[in-house]
């Protein structure tokens, strides 16, 4: 019968003594994982994640200080666990805003294609040459926008490539409905 008594009070014996000091190894852990979460980005693309991490170790720290070790150990563990998300989430985001800023740079790309080779067709020889110079010009600047977002892609700027292209986008249907519309305007008569 006291055998059976050891066996059933020595696991509380154990985890009350596990509560008697700091819980330095958690919460080095729990550092360790919000280090490998900041540098897999989480503050920028899993950054609600990333502060609540932050928040749960400095609260861990703040609870050793008040003697608070079991209220420590817990939040120590919380913020590993949701570094270690953060960390997830993060690889997760920056893999899609990458896609994402790829596949805007190669939509601008072709509009910008298709703008060109509607400026050289002879057709538009046709157009007032204010209109075409107009057009190249726009398309010009355009491209230096474009030179900038592709620099940015390789910079890992994500955010940056898509404020870039988000005008672009805008711009190139504009100036081909502006040659459209030039192109089917009737040029006027001159009078002789």
């Amino acid at each position: 019968m006291r055998r059976s008594f050891c066996l059933w009070v020595l696991p509380f014996v154990a985890l009350l003594a596990g509560c008697a000091e700091p819980p330095h190894k958690e919460m080095n852990q729990a550092q360790g994982a919000l280090d490998a979460a900041r540098a897999a980005g989480a503050e920028q693309y899993a950054a609600a994640e990333f502060a609540a991490a932050v928040n749960a170790l400095a609260q861990s720290e703040q609870a050793v200080t008040q003697n608070d070790f079991r209220l420590a150990l817990n939040l120590a563990i919380d913020s590993r666990t949701r570094a270690q998300h953060a960390a997830t989430t993060a690889v997760e985001n920056r893999a899609k805003a990458r896609g994402d800023a790829e596949r805007v740079l190669a939509e601008a790309h072709a509009a910008i294609t298709q703008a060109r080779t509607r400026l050289a067709d002879p057709a538009q020889n046709k157009l007032p040459r204010r209109t075409i110079a107009d057009a190249t010009g726009a398309l010009d600047a355009i491209e230096k926008t474009m030179q900038e977002a592709r620099a940015a892609l390789q910079a890992n700027e994500y955010p940056r490539v898509m404020e870039l292209t988000a005008g672009v986008s805008r711009q190139i249907p504009g100036i081909l409905a502006t040659l459209e519309k030039t192109a089917s305007t009737p040029a006027p008569r001159k009078r002789g």
